[in-house]
């Protein structure tokens, strides 16, 4: 069994908006709609699991599920970090061989990057998409002086789908838990505890919408590519 989370938990703050960022429109549509369609229509999922917060949870089913016919098999209530999220959501799974976790507001996931997911996550049992920077990244000293440059070709930015073996990744955010420490994404959750993460090869149009920026682009590819 292949299951995807998708967290939609982002409030909207640095875009400026009252209502939470996946709900804006996007071409007639929320956010929202366009990610969730890509892992309904995608054969290979058999299970999803959609998390938002406990007081969104109503306008999401009337707003976004019920509105646009979009069927997913479970909405979770999502806790005060990421991470909680993720495990709250693990929880409901249960069982399932393969898990996919991605950000509800990366709405031009590709069919292709969700099946790679799937394929590496049964190779390597932790994957992630993942492009290299554009700009040329310089690590600076607290007084803003340029003290390093970096490889950019040693370097790469990750996305998401993250892909994993269901009880390698359940377990590795139980201990965690129990150990009480923070982390970013799901990656970092395996890899903490020893686990290899294998990269591969993301699309640059896989965007996470978190400026105003990011949403003029969105409108550019809702109308070119979706």
């Amino acid at each position: 069994m292949v299951s995807a989370v998708v967290l939609a938990g982002g409030r909207g703050k640095r875009m400026g908006y009252i209502q939470s960022k996946q709900y804006i429109d996007l071409n007639g549509a929320p956010i929202l709609y366009y990610t969730l369609k890509q892992f309904i229509e995608n054969d290979l999922i058999d299970k999803i699991i959609l998390v938002v917060p406990e007081d969104e949870k109503d306008y999401c089913k009337r707003e976004v599920l019920n509105k646009y016919g979009l069927k997913i098999d479970n909405l979770v209530s999502g806790g005060n970090e990421r991470q909680e999220s993720v495990y709250n959501a693990l929880k409901e799974l249960e069982t399932s061989d393969i898990v996919l976790i991605h950000d509800g507001a990366r709405p031009f996931v590709s069919q292709k990057i969700i099946n790679d997911a799937i394929e590496y996550a049964k190779l390597y049992k932790a994957t992630a998409p993942g492009i290299m920077p554009k700009d040329t990244i310089k690590i600076k000293d607290s007084n803003n002086f340029s003290i390093d440059t970096l490889v950019r070709s040693n370097l790469v930015a990750i996305q998401t789908p993250q892909a994993f073996d269901f009880n390698l990744i359940y377990e590795c955010h139980k201990e965690i838990r129990q150990r009480g420490i923070a982390v970013t994404d799901d990656t970092s959750v395996v890899e903490l505890l020893g686990h290899k993460v294998y990269i591969y090869e993301g699309d640059y149009k896989n965007i996470k919408i978190t400026t105003p920026e990011d949403l003029i682009l969105a409108e550019y590819f809702v109308k070119n590519i979706v």
